[in-house]
């Protein structure tokens, strides 16, 4: 009986460390502090970067990483604002976000920066998927523009318009879309524009809409969350994963 009892806490002592595993991670890109998040279950395990919403890296993101990690994947939540800068204000958010989207070429170095840092983590960068909230989906789009090589690009209520000039003939991964219909701050008329845009590229994708979902569908607490077309994305974006990077493990289609 002693023994078992041993083994009992051997066992949820190791259980409490990989969940207390994740880590905020300082690092550099040309000479501007940032800070993610990694957490990682074991070794070479499948990789997703995830990209945050337009008020940085919050606990949001933390816990996104952490359910995934749960489920047997390493996971490098980046930063593309800076060190400390969580803005608040829908003011300071729109600057942010405004500075990026007038510069793509900043916007994609800080993600390519952040795959480097994900790399010197551990992480195993050959097998990765990318997926982002909001403003973290319009990121999204535009790091498979830019042809990364990555199996697959992952959004919620994501942005979906591309800059003039660019197109999606570098993409080299799949791509899926989960929106929701009621979502009038990226309307359904871009969505089926892309629709159009990515079978025009002839890009392995799919795209799927929640009836009644508004922006923000699965930020958990907030006015907008929408607990069925949460459980619902969720589930189709384990499948995704599963379909990408390989992660085999037989576990529930929810975790909470």
């Amino acid at each position: 009986m002693k023994k078992i009892i041993s083994l009992f806490i051997i066992l949820f002592a190791s259980t409490s460390s990989i969940a207390a595993d994740g880590k905020l991670i300082n690092y550099q890109i040309n000479n501007q502090s940032y800070e993610g998040y990694y957490i990682s279950p074991s070794k070479q395990a499948p990789l997703v970067l995830l990209i945050h919403d337009w008020d940085g890296l919050t606990e949001y993101e933390i816990k996104r990483s952490n359910m995934l990690a749960d489920l047997g994947y390493a996971v490098f939540a980046l930063d593309l604002f800076g060190a400390g800068v969580r803005p608040t204000q829908v003011k300071d958010k729109r600057q942010h976000t405004g500075e990026l989207y007038k510069d793509r070429q900043k916007m994609r170095a800080l993600m390519e920066g952040a795959l480097i840092e994900a790399q010197k983590q551990g992480a195993n960068t050959d097998n990765a998927v990318v997926t982002g909230y909001c403003f973290g989906g319009a990121a999204v789009l535009e790091w498979a523009r830019s042809g990364v090589n990555l199996k697959g690009f992952a959004t919620f209520h994501g942005g979906l318009q591309k800059p003039e000039g660019q197109d999606y003939s570098n993409v080299k991964g799949q791509i899926l879309i989960l929106h929701g219909t009621a979502d009038s701050a990226i309307p359904m008329e871009q969505f089926a524009k892309l629709a159009k845009e990515l079978e025009s590229a002839s890009v392995h994708h799919e795209m799927i809409t929640y009836s009644g979902a508004q922006h923000a569908f699965t930020v958990f607490n907030s006015s907008r969350y929408k607990e069925s077309a949460d459980k619902k994305s969720w589930a189709r974006f384990k499948l995704f994963l599963i379909e990408t990077i390989g992660e085999k493990n037989p576990l529930p289609l929810y975790n909470n």
